[in-house]
């Protein structure tokens, strides 16, 4: 059996818990963990994640993030200036973009409240793409209260169990976060 299709099998385990709705919103994330180099396999199968959440009785609302960070800054008024001088965005130096942070979450918000029910499963997919212009830790916590039913965080990274942190890509610091944590390892 493949990495991703042991993902897809932890995904349709975790789907057979019945759903608390007074949950707390850490309680609702969900990362599916899998190794970057996997990447494409994933891509090649989301319709399968799809396919098992409906047949669990829930929504499907997957939003790909990967072009994301190009499509606000092409919209940007002073992009020609950012592309000469990168350092004029706020929080470059530190590989989180606060203007591009704060327009992201706040779209993610919008959509949320207007596509999801107490029965959907938001998927965020393409997180990969945020490394150096975004921590996908801070766009959970600015998104996790507006998840009326469940949110599934495609995580191109690993997972550590003995101290609970996530590390995108492998390659930034981790950070611990207390979202159950999906394993293709299971």
């Amino acid at each position: 059996m493949s990495k991703i299709s042991k993902l897809l099998t932890a995904y349709q385990q975790h789907l057979t818990i019945p759903w608390d709705p007074g949950a707390a919103a850490v309680q609702r994330v969900m990362f599916a963990v899998y190794d970057k180099t996997d990447e494409l396999r994933l891509r090649a199968n989301i319709e399968e994640f799809r396919l098992v959440t409906e047949a669990a009785g829930k929504k499907w609302l997957p939003i790909d993030l990967t072009d994301a960070f190009p499509k606000w800054m092409a919209a940007h008024e002073h992009r020609e200036a950012y592309f000469e001088r990168p350092s004029r965005l706020s929080g470059y130096p530190n590989g989180e973009i606060k203007p591009f942070v704060s327009s992201l979450i706040a779209q993610l918000k919008r959509q949320i409240v207007q596509e999801a029910g107490p029965d959907t499963v938001v998927a965020l997919i393409g997180t990969g793409a945020l490394f150096g212009v975004a921590r996908v830790s801070t766009v959970v916590a600015g998104i996790q209260d507006s998840i009326p039913g469940r949110l599934l965080v495609f995580f191109p990274g690993e997972f550590r169990p003995e101290d609970h942190t996530y590390r995108l890509l492998d390659a930034r610091d981790g950070w611990n976060y207390l979202a159950v944590p999906l394993l293709a390892n299971e």
